[in-house]
């Protein structure tokens, strides 16, 4: 799998995946499918272990994330961030492959393609290895809408947001009661919770930190998406 030389946080459809090196994990972001969707596979560099984050298309990419050779990481979980049908296009065939267990919130999980072997709720944890992720649930994009949480001991946070949070505002809601339930829980469970120096990767386009997306909560509230 070719890789860009640095991480910014901004990959291309189609184009090379970027790895960022932290002091316990591993974490490489990868552009699939026609709709740009990021994937993102998490490596425990103590134990090889990995976990997937949305096996959203493109199975034969997402597996050359891992490699081919006796020394390549094991594919342990794939947590699909919610129900969108563009964020699971790879999962039967991922999971198939690996044998890996597969993890939703059960208020998306019947309409995966793929019954979840574990659901989670807020506040539950997932491992990679010895590292865990901490879900939140955050209601609004889809009912059962999750966001993880990587608490780097030896760093600033790392937060997969799925959909439900983007620079520049959160994700596409159906109903202003939707809207109002997402913009509150990313308020109160991300931004309340997490330091400015979180640095969040959403489930399509670049990353971004919550520090420069602090000042914009008001706009979002008041342009109601």
């Amino acid at each position: 799998m070719e890789l860009q030389a640095e991480y910014t946080g901004h990959v291309e459809p189609g184009g090379a995946a970027a790895r960022r090196d932290l002091d316990a994990l591993t974490i490489t972001k990868i552009s699939v499918g026609p709709m740009d969707n990021n994937a993102y596979l998490l490596v425990c560099k103590s134990t090889g272990d990995a976990l997937l984050v949305d096996a959203a298309n493109d199975p034969e990419r997402l597996s050359d994330l891992l490699g081919h050779d006796e020394r390549r990481p094991r594919l342990r979980t794939i947590v699909t961030t919610h129900q969108h049908g563009d964020h699971w296009q790879a999962l039967g065939a991922v999971a198939g492959s690996t044998g890996c267990f597969t993890v939703a919130h059960p208020a998306d999980a019947d309409e995966l393609p793929v019954p979840p072997d574990h659901l989670v709720e807020h506040g539950d944890t997932v491992a990679v290895g010895d590292s865990e992720l901490s879900v939140i649930h955050l209601r609004g994009h889809t009912p059962g809408s999750i966001a993880l949480v990587y608490r780097d001991p030896k760093g600033h946070p790392h937060l997969f947001t799925g959909d439900s949070l983007f620079p520049g505002g959160v994700g596409r809601t159906t109903s202003p009661e939707d809207f109002r339930s997402l913009v509150d829980d990313v308020e109160n469970r991300v931004f309340a919770e997490l330091p400015d120096d979180t640095w969040f990767y959403p489930g399509h386009g670049d990353d971004s930190t919550l520090g420069a997306q602090r000042a914009q909560l008001p706009e979002w509230r008041e342009r109601g998406w």
